[in-house]
């Protein structure tokens, strides 16, 4: 028995007629006989009632019929999920973005994707640091994601995305406010919230660079992980933030945000994935998020 005989039975069980079922299938009518006559003998039962003029199901015919149409439902089923897992059109992923890109891209972001990759599932993690990022890719946790670039670590592939300018985040009272830019030589002596230096956030890093390359040293007065938490600090009137300029669209009363000059720097945006993972439905998301920039 093999899935041909499956489908000439079908086309005579719904022709009732070996003539027209040969036509439909492009074959001769002898070797249609033949092959149910085949089919019946292996099964032990008689299929189908002949006579010169038509062809009915037997009992055993219709409860037979009945249980190979799903069979063969299921067979073409099956094919079709496997081209299109091949495709990367089905599949799992989990995506996770650090804190700016929660706020600017994730909204628009998810939409794309679901619309791009309707077959493909999407879970998001927000508010993620760049090294628990590079920690949950290596460990499976999240499969892509949105990010600071850390260090260069072969164990990962990253794609910048693009570059973000850094800006000053300040409470509306601030004296600073009332400037149109600030310069970084302002900042000295400034109370300053950044993210965790022992987390070893690539925010920190990069403030705390651009700092000191303008002769300041950081005033740090808070540390906190997620960057809603540093606007919230900023807009209780606790300290000034230096962040991406995506983070302007978290407008909390109370923050007026201001660009950084002298000098005006700026930090990556990257997409990442652990390296050699070569899942289709992994490299067509990656690609579609590529695409949005």
């Amino acid at each position: 028995m093999d899935l041909r005989q499956l489908r000439y039975f079908v086309a005579v069980a719904e022709e009732r007629h070996f003539g027209r079922a040969a036509e439909r299938l492009h074959i001769a009518q002898p070797p249609l006989s033949h092959s149910i006559r085949l089919l019946e003998g292996e099964l032990g039962v008689t299929l189908f009632h002949r006579t010169t003029r038509r062809v009915d199901l037997t009992e055993a015919g219709r409860a037979y019929l009945e249980r190979v149409q799903k069979i063969l439902a299921d067979v073409d089923d099956a094919a079709h999920h496997t081209r299109r897992v091949a495709a990367g059109a089905v599949g799992h992923l989990t995506l996770g973005c650090v804190g700016s890109a929660t706020y600017s891209l994730l909204p628009t972001l998810s939409r794309h994707l679901a619309t791009e990759l309707p077959g493909i599932d999407f879970s998001f993690r927000g508010e993620m640091l760049a090294p628990d990022q590079a920690d949950a890719l290596r460990t499976g946790a999240i499969d892509v994601a949105l990010l600071r670039p850390p260090a260069a670590d072969l164990s990962l592939a990253v794609h910048t995305l693009r570059r973000d300018r850094l800006v000053v985040a300040l409470p509306a009272d601030h004296p600073l406010a009332g400037k149109t830019q600030v310069h970084a030589a302002d900042l000295a002596d400034v109370d300053l919230i950044v993210h965790w230096a022992d987390r070893h956030s690539v925010m920190h890093d990069v403030v705390s660079g651009v700092l000191r390359g303008a002769g300041v040293e950081p005033h740090v007065r808070h540390e906190v992980g997620e960057t809603s938490t540093l606007i919230t600090l900023v807009a209780g009137g606790l300290g000034v933030a230096v962040v991406p300029e995506p983070v302007t669209v978290l407008a909390l009363d109370g923050v007026v945000y201001r660009p950084l000059v002298r000098p005006a720097a700026v930090i990556e945006l990257a997409v990442a994935y652990r390296a050699g993972r070569g899942e289709p439905h992994l490299a067509r998301a990656v690609e579609v998020i590529r695409g949005l920039f």
